[in-house]
């Protein structure tokens, strides 16, 4: 599954994007947070409200509780900020 961070993500990370092979566990957005969040501590630090991350499964956005069944890119974001 191809991952795409976006800005302050994206920084904190590290990376624009990666490739990944999910545990057979991971099964909602909420489950690849949590899994993302072991990766190291840079994905700790970009993580740590898990709550706030926006995510996009193939270009559309979803819940947290979106099953990752079919999914062939998975984009996290940060908050949305206006002005």
């Amino acid at each position: 599954m191809k991952l795409i961070y976006f800005a302050w993500v994206r920084e904190r990370i590290g990376r624009s994007e990666e490739e990944v092979e999910l545990p057979a566990e991971v099964k909602t957005v909420r489950d690849l947070l949590v899994w993302l969040k072991t990766r190291g501590p840079e994905y700790e630090q970009a993580l740590q409200h898990p709550e706030a991350i926006r995510v996009a499964i193939n270009q559309e956005h979803a819940s947290h509780k979106e099953s990752l069944s079919g999914a062939r890119e998975v984009g996290l974001f940060p908050p949305m900020t206006g002005g």
